[in-house]
């Protein structure tokens, strides 16, 4: 298993604060807008004197409430063809269980989500990564890097849409090719979507259960960890029109008996929150990337390239070790007693040597607190002893 990018370097962080240093934690997606009150008054309202097992596939309520509010953007799928999972993570893994065997291939744009990586050794499968270029802003290849990247044991195709950790938003018309590549050799298409509401386009975004002719492969990943700020809930979709995948996913659900039955509750109450939460909170994410982009560009060596969704930067540092920058921020820099956490770029991508010079950033703090974060990544970038021209 390949130790994680994101939380790889937290013993350094706790060292580094038990001396007193103020870390700006940008290695982590941890949204810190408030979780709606919508999730907290269903739970409080329910007060279960038992907490139960649920449905293995979900509670039949929040089931259907979420096949509703999907149809409601546009993506119609109803209650039976979803399953609620611990979260998007148990969502990707039942996609890789279900649609691939072990031995066979997956193909994945990098940089990627690092957590893909380790669901692929769970499941005993290969990832074949596509590159792609920050000189490009991180853009989906063409059809024809696909189509050479298919081999005997490929069965599946693998995206991000808006993409961690590059916040890359692929069009309707890249989705409509990939959907023909996707026919032509008879793959699976999973879609991870968690960030979905996290558009700065202006354009609507896609879901793959919109692409025509892809009833049976098509599977969409989703999560309420991002959306509604609920990351330590735990709870996810796995939604899907091929029977089979359904089927199957709902044996490796009863394995595991049931997703969370408090948080499942709450969940349903958070799905009626009203549109214009995600309104200020897009608006609050909009003006955050705004921030970080005019800071990193104006930083001599720094390449940051354009960012259309998510709340993620994949940015390349004039620096020789992305790995080794990351921990001498939290082992060996400090400014005004404070300092930086990054996730080094090395762990976003399945080719070796990939990513050496880059490193993902997560602006999800507030604006005062991304701008003092800025001020200590400056600063660094000119003391570090392994700077590069």
């Amino acid at each position: 298993m390949p130790a994680s990018p994101i939380r790889r370097l937290v013993p350094f962080a706790e060292e580094a604060q038990r001396r007193g240093v103020r870390i700006h934690h940008l290695n982590i997606g941890q949204p810190d807008i408030e979780s709606p009150d919508t999730f907290w008054n269903a739970i409080l309202e329910a007060r279960p004197r038992v907490v139960a097992y649920s449905h293995s596939a979900g509670n039949p309520s929040l089931r259907k409430k979420a096949a509703e509010s999907y149809s409601a953007i546009g993506i119609p799928i109803e209650p039976d063809q979803l399953l609620v999972t611990t979260a998007g993570s148990e969502a990707i893994r039942f996609a890789f269980l279900t649609s691939l065997n072990p031995g066979d291939e997956v193909i994945i744009p990098e940089p990627l989500y690092a957590n893909y990586l380790g669901f692929a050794v769970e499941a005993g499968i290969r990832v074949r990564p596509i590159a792609t270029r920050i000189e490009d802003d991180f853009a989906l290849p063409d059809v024809e890097a696909f189509e050479e990247a298919i081999g005997p044991r490929t069965r599946a195709i693998l995206l991000c849409n808006p993409s961690n950790p590059t916040g890359t938003v692929f069009t309707a018309d890249q989705l409509d090719r990939l959907r023909d590549v996707v026919l032509r050799h008879d793959l699976f298409l999973i879609a991870d979507e968690v960030y979905r509401d996290f558009n700065y386009t202006g354009r609507p975004i896609r879901s793959v259960l919109q692409l025509d002719g892809l009833e049976r492969h098509a599977v969409m990943v989703d999560s309420v960890s991002k959306r509604f700020s609920l990351c330590g809930a735990r709870i996810g979709f796995l939604a899907s029109r091929n029977p089979e995948i359904l089927s199957a996913a709902l044996k490796l659900a009863q394995a595991r008996l049931s997703p969370p039955t408090v948080e499942q509750i709450g969940v349903e109450g958070a799905l009626d929150t009203a549109p214009d939460y995600f309104d200020k909170v897009r608006a609050e994410y909009q003006a955050r990337r705004d921030l970080l982009v005019e800071r990193l560009r104006a930083m001599p060596g720094v390449l940051c390239p354009r960012i259309d969704g998510a709340f993620y930067a994949m940015v390349r540092l004039p620096i020789d070790d992305a790995d080794s920058f990351c921990r001498w921020l939290l082992e060996s820099f400090r400014l005004e007693g404070q300092t930086v956490m990054l996730a080094p770029g090395t762990g976003f991508y399945a080719t070796p040597g990939g990513g050496k010079d880059e490193v993902r950033i997560a602006y999800v703090l507030r604006r005062e607190d991304l701008s003092a974060a800025m001020d200590c990544l400056e600063r660094a970038l000119r003391e570090y002893p392994g700077r590069r021209g």
